[in-house]
């Protein structure tokens, strides 16, 4: 059981985590900070790992997954501008944490999550959050019966972003993500039009693999 003494250390930790981590790489939107500085992540984590919650490394989360940085999560939060009235597609809910944050600065946001165990946790750590709708299934194929979407975030890094996501943003949205190439994770930013969807890089920074992404193979002559 979380003391009073383990409360003020944990909310210390997260106050210099937005000092430390936040601040000092690019993440000053106001709305964003003050949330990230607000939502408790030892909440969304695993009792066993709460208190890795503010350290700038991947938390282990099982069966091979990992809560994402938190310098990466708030980099992509602050490149998609998320608005008041937006509605969200949030790919990699993890255990909730990210979704717990962009519900705070958007209008709806819809949250998927592929492991039973993980969706099962975020689904009672987000039951605060009635703008929150959690879907349990398979990252790749989003929730198109939700969308469409103003605003796509993929919290992880993927080989490539799948056309059957980027159809789910309405022309003129936004997404964000990370990617991953030969080992190398970067963040990547874009937006839908009506002719296609390019990705564009941001940053290059640690970012956790998600599962469920494979790199469609060239064609070779």
């Amino acid at each position: 059981m979380e003391t009073a003494a383990d409360s003020g250390r944990l909310a210390a930790m997260r106050h210099a985590m937005v000092a430390s981590q936040l601040r000092t790489n690019s993440v000053n939107d106001p709305r964003l900070v003050a949330v990230m500085a607000r939502v408790p992540r030892e909440r969304f984590l695993p009792a066993e790992v709460g208190a890795l919650a503010y350290r700038d490394t991947a938390v282990p989360l099982g069966n091979g997954r990992y809560a994402n940085l938190p310098i990466a999560t708030g980099r992509l939060l602050a490149m998609a501008q998320i608005a008041p009235n937006d509605h969200v597609l949030l790919i990699g809910a993890a255990g909730g944490y990210t979704a717990a944050v962009v519900a705070e600065l958007c209008g709806s946001v819809v949250a998927v999550e592929s492991d039973p165990l993980l969706a099962s946790h975020a689904r009672q750590a987000l039951s605060d959050f009635p703008n929150v709708t959690l879907v349990e299934g398979p990252l790749g194929k989003g929730a198109a019966d939700h969308g469409p979407y103003d605003v796509l975030v993929i919290d992880g890094a993927v080989a490539q972003l799948p056309d059957v996501l980027a159809d789910q943003v309405k022309i003129g949205g936004r997404v964000v993500t990370g990617l991953v190439d030969n080992g190398v994770t970067r963040l990547a930013t874009g937006c839908r039009s009506a002719g296609g969807f390019g990705l564009v890089d941001f940053a290059d920074i640690d970012c956790v693999c998600l599962p469920g992404f494979t790199r469609t193979a060239a064609f070779v002559f």
